[in-house]
């Protein structure tokens, strides 16, 4: 569904200035000049006739239904993707491997069309998706290489020191424990002030964020010292329909369950 959005967003769009030229039609009918007698009421009902006319054809499209399969180099589809993600993790990954919750298997971050080997072109070029990981029990990222074509994982490789961006599932975790945190009270208390309620959970906040590189920075509290081998997040917090609350200094340990203090 996410990709079919995109796909077919330039429809919209399309529909979108379809609209906005009949608002100028309307905006010019409005306003006739003072005096403009005959020849401006037929220039009125002409412009009134062309609204007609465009209003008539400005007609939005159903999506056609998305395939099973894509072609080439078109985005996953979802049947790709929910494929790619369930073969990807074994038996013995899905024991070991630890989530942002502590909970059994790894944590998905994201599911991506592979790029294609170079040696292999036209109808030799087979589709692949790289599923990425965070393994929260030994702090390492999994990447799998799934051939869609055969269903089979093709290469594994697992490193560590490397921090993709996070996932909603692990900003919504770093919420979680900035609102429980000693250190969070001035996100609950500017929340507070913004929507006269108390803030009790992260579903009360629009989120995104940022891996935290402590290289950035030029003083990293102890607290803060493993980020880069552990997962640590800066999340930014917005209250719904609301304004946005500053929570750039910060930084969530995802690995370690703490929240550290910049500066």
């Amino acid at each position: 569904m996410r990709e079919t959005v995109r796909r077919h967003l330039g429809k919209v769009v399309a529909v979108a200035a379809v609209a906005a030229a009949g608002t100028a039609v309307l905006v010019g009918v409005a306003l006739p000049g003072a005096g403009a007698g005959e020849s401006g009421g037929r220039q009125a009902n002409a412009a009134a006739q062309e609204q007609d006319a465009i209003a008539r054809n400005g007609v939005v499209e159903e999506a056609p239904e998305e395939g099973a399969k894509g072609v080439g180099s078109d985005p996953l589809t979802d049947e790709e993707i929910e494929r790619a993600e369930k073969v990807s993790v074994s038996a013995p990954m899905r024991s070991s491997a630890r989530d942002v919750e502590g909970d059994r298997g790894p944590q998905l971050l994201s599911t991506n069309l592979s790029e294609p080997d170079p040696a292999n072109v036209g109808a030799a070029a087979q589709r692949k998706a790289e599923v990425v990981y965070y393994d929260y029990k030994k702090d390492a990222v999994i990447t799998k290489t799934v051939n869609l074509e055969t269903g089979k994982v093709d290469d594994t490789t697992t490193a560590q020191n490397v921090q993709p961006p996070p996932s909603q599932e692990e900003l919504v975790e770093g919420a979680r424990l900035l609102i429980a945190d000693p250190l969070g009270k001035g996100l609950k208390k500017d929340f507070k002030h913004a929507t006269g309620k108390a803030l009790t959970g992260p579903g009360q906040l629009e989120l995104s964020g940022m891996v935290f590189r402590k290289e950035t920075v030029e003083r990293v509290p102890g607290k803060l010292a493993e980020c880069g081998k552990h997962r640590c997040l800066q999340v930014v917090t917005k209250v719904k329909s609301g304004p946005w609350i500053d929570t750039r200094s910060l930084v969530v340990d995802l690995s370690a369950g703490t929240v550290g203090r910049l500066g």
